[in-house]
């Protein structure tokens, strides 16, 4: 029953949001749980699936994200004042959202109608150790790709310093954006030739930073009491826009297919964060065909590779840091990361 499947989503999501440190997510997504069969209407679009695929789906990230872009609105001033930053009572909140949901579910429907965008750019910290390794084993520049890139900041990945406390330190300390994350396990390869000689990304439906709705949007994803995520976004934000960073829109198979065909004295790398469980089973298998047909064309002066951080097929986590790298095609673990970016347990196998 679909409502019994999203209970023990959001009771799950309720622990989830306590182990990554936010307190007022748990507490809400707990008093979502109770009152789930109140909010039928809403989850409609998921009738008849399983609660794998609502899992996969991402249903109550959708459900969160709408409430956060509400009270981010101020078109609700008992929202806006229960939430972070102005208040911290889930309950609040809670009997707050429940109010402005009677008097306009479509607004939610409309805001769940798409898979979330967080564009957490903290991942960044995660994908650096596997571009260093491109970089450090074919001895090329790098030629980037992203596929599923939101509003693109993670395209400014080069631009960003990188503090791993003692296990070592990235970029340029004059950055405007330094990440910081935990790390564990043996060096990356940090002193690798890194040089990016283009950048270009796609997305089924882009973020536009410029636009105040879609850039609301892509905050509301993040969660209200986990300020410092707000400020990176906020900073990754100022950059992207500065450097007219751009993502086209394209299906992520065809768009691989026409763009990611080696090209000779360069590395070209097909990179994704979070992205795979939300393409349908058949665009899956034609990305993995697109990638497969190129990387069968590569060769050590045009070689190919594909990055990807993603959970584990059918779960949440853990989420792993995964390399193939053609000419081979080897898959490789590189290291399992936080979903945030917070940590990396680098464990590349041995050469």
């Amino acid at each position: 029953m679909l409502s019994d499947d999203l209970q023990r989503i959001f009771q799950g999501q309720a622990g989830i949001c306590a182990s990554f440190g936010s307190r007022f997510y748990a507490a809400l997504a707990g008093r979502i749980a109770e009152d789930i069969a109140e909010l039928g209407c809403l989850f409609t679009p998921w009738e008849g699936d399983d609660y794998a695929a609502l899992i996969a789906a991402a249903v109550s990230l959708r459900f969160l994200g709408s409430l956060h872009d509400l009270a981010l609105s101020g078109d609700d001033l008992a929202v806006t004042a229960a939430f972070p930053p102005a208040g911290d009572d889930a309950d609040a909140a809670w009997e707050a959202a429940k109010a402005a949901i009677a008097r306009d579910p479509a607004r939610f429907q409309a805001f769940m109608a798409h898979e979330p965008q967080t564009n957490e750019v903290r991942r960044s910290a995660c994908l650096l150790p596997g571009f260093l390794t491109v970089a450090a084993e074919t001895k090329l520049p790098l030629a980037c790709l992203e596929l599923g890139a939101s509003a693109g900041l993670n395209q400014l990945w080069p631009r960003y310093a990188y503090d791993y406390g003692e296990a070592g330190r990235w970029g340029d300390a004059a950055a405007p954006l330094t990440l910081a994350a935990d790390w564990t396990g043996p060096p990356a390869p940090w002193g690798a030739d890194v040089c990016v000689v283009s950048t270009a990304a796609c997305d089924r439906k882009p973020m536009i930073l410029a636009d105040p709705l879609q850039r609301r949007r892509l905050k509301a994803y993040l969660w209200p009491d986990q300020t410092e995520r707000m400020e990176r976004f906020d900073a990754a934000a100022t950059m992207a826009l500065a450097a007219g960073v751009t993502v086209e829109a394209a299906d992520a198979a065809d768009w691989a297919k026409a763009r990611a065909a080696p090209r000779d004295g360069v590395a070209t790398c097909v990179y994704h964060s979070i992205f795979w469980q939300y393409l349908s089973a058949a665009t899956q298998g034609a990305l993995e065909a697109a990638i497969a047909g190129h990387g069968a064309a590569a060769t050590e002066a045009a070689p190919l590779a594909w990055l990807r951080m993603e959970p584990v097929a059918g779960q949440p986590f853990p989420i792993e840091l995964r390399l193939t790298l053609w000419p081979g095609g080897e898959d490789r673990l590189l290291a399992t990361v936080h979903a945030h970016g917070a940590a990396v347990e680098w464990a590349p196998p041995a050469p």
